[in-house]
């Protein structure tokens, strides 16, 4: 694969810090060592010409890069990579993603149910590629409190409404801590969060911090909350399974695709009476006579069975059979 160029269209670059622009450096970085690999946000640039395959992530907001590469390199060396709203929304409807769609050689979810949201004369174009993240210990945890942390910007899709008013129907248990990690994408989904604050004290909302330290935050937490209406495939989730956090989670595609079928800690979308009542229940197995049998214990081996899924070598291998299925010119 060393003659290839790949170039990796994302919408978001460094100055985002969201998902898409994590993926797109973690790739660059991943395929680096095989092949040149560059990220730009809109292709034709002034280093097209050496371009031999494209990674384009998100159908829609990609979608003017995707069209010119398909005329300058008409039936090959593209792949469009899906996002939540990609899958779970804009295919359904907006003819620029739909177009994407048609003139990929191959599509690219991240998580195992993303294909089955695609129409079915597009499925067999469709790869999964789990995204990875550096595993980190495990910490001791105390067990005088449960601390949960939601990581997300604050938007609509994210449902942080959700979070919002699971910690009030828990503002009496000082023992359970929420911390919410996340930019206010959304000024009135800011103000909500300030307003959960003053009237929650074990509810607090940091805003946005660096992604080091949402790591760090996440590896000292009991549970990662996620509660988003859609996803193609989180990375908070990954990265809290490789740090032996567990997850609840909503229960969409998204996520069980990652978490897989079987897992325990689901909650239904948008029900923040059952968030509520599963961050109750972890923290009483804290105290339970035979913690090993709690809810926590249980989540914490299914993540453990899930981690080697989102681990840098499969990542790595993945995307090399992507290449090389892609790169095959005249």
């Amino acid at each position: 694969m060393s003659h290839s160029s790949v170039v990796i269209v994302s919408p978001a670059l460094a100055q985002a810090n969201n998902g898409n622009w994590r993926t797109a450096r973690r790739w660059q970085l991943l395929l680096s060592p095989t092949c040149r690999a560059r990220v730009v946000q809109q292709w034709p640039d002034a280093d097209a010409a050496a371009d031999t395959v494209m990674l384009a992530l998100h159908a829609r907001r990609s979608a003017v890069s995707i069209g010119n590469w398909a005329q300058a390199h008409p039936g090959r060396g593209l792949a469009v990579v899906l996002t939540g709203t990609d899958l779970y929304q804009d295919i359904r409807s907006d003819p620029q993603a739909q177009r994407s769609l048609e003139l990929a050689q191959r599509l690219v979810v991240l998580q195992e149910l993303g294909a089955q949201a695609l129409p079915s004369a597009w499925r067999d174009k469709a790869r999964v590629v789990f995204q990875s993240a550096p595993a980190r210990a495990a910490l001791a945890k105390s067990t005088r409190l449960l601390r949960a942390v939601m990581v997300g910007h604050l938007r609509q899709v994210k449902s942080p409404q959700t979070l919002f008013e699971a910690a009030r129907r828990l503002r009496g248990r000082d023992d359970i801590r929420i911390d919410h990690i996340g930019d206010a994408g959304d000024a009135e989904l800011g103000e909500q969060a300030r307003v959960t604050a003053r009237e929650c004290p074990h509810y607090r909302w940091l805003g946005a911090l660096p992604h080091a330290q949402t790591r760090q935050r996440i590896q000292r937490a009991h549970v990662l909350v996620h509660t988003s209406a859609l996803e193609g495939g989180a990375h908070v989730i990954m990265e809290a399974v490789r740090s032996g956090t567990p997850v609840l989670a909503s229960r969409v595609p998204g996520n069980i695709g990652m978490l897989g079928a079987d897992y325990a800690g689901y909650f239904p979308q948008g029900d923040a009476a059952a968030l509520a009542g599963l961050l109750e229940e972890c923290r009483a197995g804290q105290a339970a006579k035979n913690p090993s049998a709690s809810l926590l214990a249980r989540l914490r081996t299914q993540c453990a069975f899930r981690a080697p899924l989102f681990d840098a070598t499969a990542e790595r291998a993945a995307l090399i059979q992507l290449l090389h299925e892609l790169d095959q010119r005249p």
